[in-house]
């Protein structure tokens, strides 16, 4: 094999085992779907309404924290070696959520589970993007989401299996959560031997070796020039050591973080984690038996899935701005329809097979566009130096509102019914395409470095050139 073909492979091999975190995000996002039904029996966990949302959101409240802590500790310590430490934290974490004897057990492993969660949901992307080449950083980043909405379908499938062939055992959720530790031993296992991230080893002055890793995945050309446009970036942001909260008074910066954190709740006020996590409640509520509905679910995975590839196709294509906007204009249109036919038809036996194919419809929109568009943007966005407290902080913002839509669909399926809680959700569409109509700049086709430039220099040139340049 030629030296070409050695640094494509390599890179191949540092995509697949780094996205092993993506595939444990998915999974265990997904997993509780079909789990909690089983562990609301009496022999059981016992769970009510108000511990069934504990259970299921709890993992978001850890995930905002695990975001939050992922960014500064990876900025401190390297990508490669906090992903390590999170494959650590997926496996406890997850045995001991197989095992938990009791509910008080179970959230608290749930929640250091979440922890683990939103460490990969910062880290991962940012390690891709550092890694990639800018001409193919969109496709390489976006397939982290391809991971996460593959592990969600891989729980979607083996919910079902495990519900339909072994519901009556009173431990077949235990099985269900189990799963998640194989993948967890397999990324800790491949991170060991993949390098750290070059960009951050400029940061701490280790140049030899950063130029060493941008050899072995690209050309020696290229890997010159990046190295040089890398340590020239680092070079002019001296200033800024170690990124603190007191960046904030910078207004680009400033900006950058308003802009992320925009982008982080955008994603989240869709109202997709309800489907992702009460998918087979939704089902359910529109007339479906238990079964059927788990077998129904495995449809929101597989058209998760293969939308994302399409999402990942179009990125090389289209600008990242248009992508997002048709993404949300399709999801808010679908909210609406389910709001307004859950009303027009209820207890009709047409109702159920309409809601799964709208949330099917919701998802393709979603997970084809909305999805890698907002990765691939968080870690795009952030200047070097700030990179991993930007994403912690915008990505937390993320797993916050995750967290209370979470928590809360429930609770507004039981109060207020199917329609009126997917209007509620149809207002807040309306609310994020207003957002990236007028507040997002396109960041296609741009270096990380020239990005980190076209921020700084906002407001300093004409609106026309600037919008040309971003």
């Amino acid at each position: 094999m030629n030296n070409d073909g050695n640094q494509m492979a390599f890179l191949r091999k540092i995509i697949i085992i780094s996205t092993l975190g993506g595939l444990l995000f998915g999974y265990d996002t997904g997993v509780i779907n079909g789990a909690l039904p089983f562990m609301s029996e009496a022999d059981q966990l016992n769970l009510n309404s108000l511990t069934q949302g504990l259970v299921a959101s709890s993992l978001l409240l850890g995930a905002a924290l695990g975001a939050f802590l992922g960014g500064r500790f990876s900025d401190y310590a390297g990508r490669r070696k906090n992903i390590l430490f999170l494959s650590v934290l997926f496996f406890f974490s997850t045995v001991g959520c197989t095992f938990a004897p009791s509910v008080t057990v179970m959230i608290a492993c749930r929640f250091l589970l979440g922890i683990a969660v939103g460490g990969a949901s910062v880290t991962v992307p940012t390690y891709l993007a550092e890694m990639s080449p800018a001409d193919r950083r969109g496709r390489i980043v976006t397939q982290n989401e391809l991971m996460i909405v593959s592990g969600q379908l891989l729980a979607f499938i083996f919910n079902a299996i495990l519900g339909t062939t072994m519901g009556d055992s009173s431990h077949v959720w235990r099985y269900m959560l189990a799963i998640a530790s194989l993948p967890a031993i397999l990324l800790f296992f491949g991170m060991i031997r993949l390098p750290e991230s070059p960009r951050w080893l400029v940061s701490k002055n280790k140049n030899e070796e950063a130029l060493n890793v941008l050899k072995k995945i690209r050309k020696m050309d290229e890997a010159e020039s990046e190295f040089q446009g890398i340590k020239a970036t680092f070079d002019e942001e001296n200033h800024v050591k170690k990124a603190t909260y007191k960046d904030l008074t910078v207004p680009w910066i400033r900006r950058i973080v308003f802009l992320g954190i925009g982008i982080a709740i955008v994603q989240q006020i869709t109202g997709v984690n309800s489907i992702m996590y009460y998918g087979t409640q939704i089902l359910k509520d529109a007339g479906f038996e238990t079964k059927a509905a788990l077998i129904g679910n495995i449809a929101n995975g597989i058209i998760s899935v293969l939308a994302t590839f399409l999402g990942i196709w179009l990125l090389g294509k289209i600008g990242r701005r248009p992508m997002l906007l048709t993404g949300l204009i399709g999801t808010t249109t679908t909210l609406l329809l389910i709001g307004v036919l859950s009303s027009l038809l209820e207890g009709t036996a047409a109702l159920p097979y309409i809601i799964l194919t709208l949330t099917v419809t919701f998802l393709a929109f979603q997970q084809g566009a909305i999805s890698p568009v907002t990765w691939l943007m968080l870690s795009e966005i952030f200047p070097l130096q700030v990179r991993g407290l930007g994403m912690g902080v915008t990505v937390f913002f993320l797993w916050v509102v995750n967290f209370l839509i979470g928590l809360t669909f429930p609770v507004l399926l039981d109060k207020v019914g199917l329609s009126t809680t997917f209007y509620i959700f149809f207002a807040f569409g309306i609310m994020a395409i207003t957002f990236v109509k007028k507040c997002l700049p396109e960041t296609r086709g741009l270096t990380l470095e020239q990005l980190e430039q076209n921020f700084r220099n906002h407001g300093k040139e004409p609106a026309k050139e600037m919008t040309k340049i971003i």
